[in-house]
């Protein structure tokens, strides 16, 4: 944490979070570099949340919490977690919406973060199936709003908390313009009727020598 600390020439961090839960072999590569699937291991979550805990504690983080946590990784920590999460932060938008996750996340205190909200469109890892669906643009439409802004005002009424990243001035506008009004019943019975599907499956975690064999497995089921 001090190297962290000395290149964000920060004093302390708002929200720490454990990226995912799955770990690699330590000391062979540069952080955040291309891994080789045979560093997969098992990540030892008592012990790292122990150091998460002690982070908090030590006042070099206000918070701490999780990323791509299901369900069960979520009840397996609060067994154990002295500090509960604040925060899981996973893949949401009208195409994934994580009914399941958040009703959990809501029961136990958590706040669910939504990365790529408007399904990442454009980028390597991303899809064009929340921007280019033709349900949310016909409400888009009818409500004279933009897809995005559907998107937005659909995740804020879950409850959850919308990752947005834009450097346009005008998006950045519009993106604040999702409080002053409300999907309707009918705006809902369509977007519940969207085919569910991951964006992210992330494949690359998954390998017959590591801890999680099957897509399946990472996501304990929840696909």
């Amino acid at each position: 944490m001090t190297n962290l600390y000395r290149t964000l020439q920060l004093e302390y961090l708002d929200l720490y979070l454990i990226h995912w839960p799955i770990a690699a072999t330590p000391g062979k590569r540069a952080p955040l570099s291309p891994f080789d699937k045979q560093e997969l291991m098992p990540m030892d979550f008592k012990s790292v949340w122990a150091a998460m805990e002690e982070c908090q504690r030590l006042g070099l983080t206000k918070s701490i919490g999780v990323s791509n946590f299901s369900c069960k990784k979520l009840e397996n920590l609060l067994s154990f977690a002295t500090i509960p999460p604040s925060v899981d932060q996973v893949e949401m938008n009208p195409v994934w919406p994580q009914k399941k996750l958040t009703e959990f996340c809501k029961a136990n205190g958590i706040i669910v973060a939504a990365f790529s909200p408007l399904g990442a469109k454009g980028v390597s890892w991303g899809t064009n199936d929340v921007m280019d669906n033709e349900v949310l643009k016909e409400i888009a439409k009818t409500r004279g709003k933009t897809v995005a802004q559907v998107c937005l005002r659909w995740i804020y009424e879950q409850g959850a908390v919308p990752i947005v990243k834009s450097y346009n001035k005008e998006r950045l506008k519009e993106n604040l313009q999702i409080f002053d009004w409300e999907l309707s019943e009918d705006d809902y019975d369509k977007i519940g009727q969207i085919k569910q599907h991951r964006m992210m499956p992330k494949e690359d975690f998954v390998s017959a020598h590591g801890p999680y064999k099957s897509v399946e497995e990472l996501w304990d089921g929840e696909l």
